[in-house]
């Protein structure tokens, strides 16, 4: 599975967009960890706790939204994009979508 986040693939042609393709994850962090990120705020630094939690969902989501593209037959997914809101206190939903497509190398 390709996956770009173009809206093409140089040397080669879409032939078939069959629509969005999507795959999220909702993530929190257990208490400890969530005690010692806001320790962290206030002396400063990378916050690991959350830096690792998002890393995990963002591989989470792409593989839910390739599983997805898989299912709808694509053999590529273009303009691939990445949102993140916040569902409640301490917990947070990463979103990837993107364009579904069947491809072929140009001639």
């Amino acid at each position: 599975m390709l996956i770009v986040n173009t809206d093409f693939i140089p040397g080669h042609e879409v032939k078939e967009m069959l629509g969005i393709a999507r795959g999220s994850t909702i993530r929190a962090k257990h208490v400890g960890k969530d005690i010692m990120a806001r320790l962290r705020t206030v002396v400063g630094g990378e916050i690991k706790e959350y830096t690792d939690m998002i890393i995990e969902s963002r591989a989470e989501s792409v593989r839910r939204m390739t599983a997805q593209a898989e299912k709808m037959g694509a053999n590529a997914i273009i303009n691939v994009r990445f949102v993140t809101s916040q569902v409640m206190v301490g917990a947070a939903e990463l979103l990837a979508y993107g364009t579904a497509v069947k491809m072929e190398p140009e001639p």
